[in-house]
């Protein structure tokens, strides 16, 4: 109980922090960092608020294992008014000592779905796969209720049922504990409170003055939950691929392989985050394969139209998830596939016909170019080509002023032949 006493004179502190969007593995490290910095400033509490449609499962356990082996106690509050705690974010709600939710606001629906990528809509899991995960699913929504002391059956059926509620309700039921407007509000009410703690231990909480610090992510935590989100990794990869191979195109021009290595690198730590489906990932190896393949055969397109298909299936199959908002959209997918598609076979056809075209500098770059002789080859003498006075040895005589082309070179020496008159090449 020491931690949570209030020294006569002192101000009780209370570290807060921000869950906004869908619960992934950098949620789960944002909260694990902030009750860490809690611990470390002997902070009173933390207050965790939720907006959230929900999110990973995995994550999700991981956050409540987190929250109840937290030393210091730690409040859900679902703000502000308008916002949602669902799905994943009702587990959170309820795993935590205080449990308290804005006017306004709505939880629930937490029954696990699965999602087929390519019809955006639900899929029938197979009726024992169903079982298991619901029953999974439910046990742990009954161990959280059970543990924190809250209605246990109207807790389950928003697993089995996919029951939601609003904050009357979920206060009525016993759900949530306050309902306060906004995070000052809440302490307030708070104050004096007894909770008991996951371990059996009960503690009061003191906040007649408090003083609240928002925890600050770090650098590393800020750009990972700025491109945590699929449809902006994929974007990451896609320019990150093409940078690099304009790089490849032209050498020496630095700036798109710079550019796109770091994106291709953030785009690949992005999905690394996420469940990836290897078929999606096969789709898009497949797809880049077609665009190099186009641009060495007369395919008339075919293989152009078939990598922009495999790109564009393989990237809403990608992520391999039951949350919406995890998965890549279809309107990203195919602004991203038919960019990529035909920039990619513009400049791969770019680099093939360079590859073909003949030599324009160095040795090679002088046959079957036209000179004239300066005085009579016998069978040597002298030669101008493109302005420049060369030794040159023909294989008869060639008189003086007459055009000749270049058949070989040897070192500074040219092998010419006669162009024109019959006579120049007896």
């Amino acid at each position: 109980m020491a931690p949570l006493l209030q020294v006569a004179g002192l101000q009780a502190k209370v570290v807060s922090v921000d869950v906004d969007g869908i619960v992934h593995p950098v949620t789960a490290e944002v909260i694990s960092s902030a009750i860490d910095q809690a611990q470390a400033e002997r902070a009173d509490a933390l207050i965790i608020r939720l907006s959230t449609p929900g999110g990973l499962l995995d994550a999700t356990r991981s956050i409540v294992e987190e929250v109840f082996r937290s030393p210091v106690p730690v409040i859900m509050w679902v703000g502000p008014s308008g916002a949602r705690a669902a799905s994943a974010g009702f587990f959170l709600l309820e795993c935590g000592d205080v449990a308290a939710m804005a006017p306004g606001t709505n939880t629930g629906a937490s029954h696990p779905v699965a999602l087929n990528p390519l019809s955006g809509g639900d899929t029938p899991m197979d009726p024992v796969m169903k079982q298991k995960v619901e029953n999974d699913t439910a046990a742990l929504m009954r161990t959280i209720a059970a543990r924190r002391g809250r209605n246990v059956e109207a807790a389950e059926r928003t697993v089995r049922e996919s029951v939601s509620y609003t904050d009357r309700e979920a206060l009525d039921l016993h759900l949530i504990d306050a309902i306060a407007a906004d995070p000052q509000a809440l302490l307030g009410q708070l104050d004096g409170r007894e909770i008991t703690r996951f371990d059996g231990r009960r503690q009061t909480l003191h906040f007649a003055d408090v003083a609240v610090e928002p925890y600050r992510p770090s650098l590393r935590q800020r750009v990972l939950l700025a491109i945590a989100d699929p449809n902006i990794a994929l974007l990451l990869l896609v320019l990150g691929a093409l940078g690099i191979y304009a790089e490849f195109s032209s050498p020496g021009l630095i700036a798109p392989g710079v550019i796109g290595a770091i994106l291709l690198l953030l785009g690949l730590t992005a999905l690394s985050m996420l469940p990836i489906d290897w078929l999606g990932a096969a789709l898009i190896a497949l797809a880049l394969s077609f665009f190099v393949l186009e641009a060495k055969f007369a395919t008339h397109g075919i293989l152009t139209v078939g990598g922009a298909v495999a790109m564009l299936l393989g990237a809403v199959m990608l992520v391999d998830t039951n949350v919406p908002e995890l998965r890549i959209h279809w309107a990203t997918a195919i602004a991203v596939t038919l960019p990529f598609a035909l920039i990619t076979s513009f400049l791969l056809s770019i680099a093939v016909r360079a590859r073909r075209n003949k030599v324009a500098t160095g040795a090679g770059a002088m046959l079957g170019q036209f000179g004239t002789t300066i005085a009579e080859l016998n069978p040597a003498g002298t030669v101008m080509v493109r302005g420049e006075y060369w030794h040159a040895i023909a294989g008869g005589p060639i008189g003086a002023s007459r055009q000749v082309r270049i058949t070989g070179v040897d070192g500074l020496t040219l092998r010419v032949e006669a162009v024109g008159r019959k006579e120049d090449k007896e």
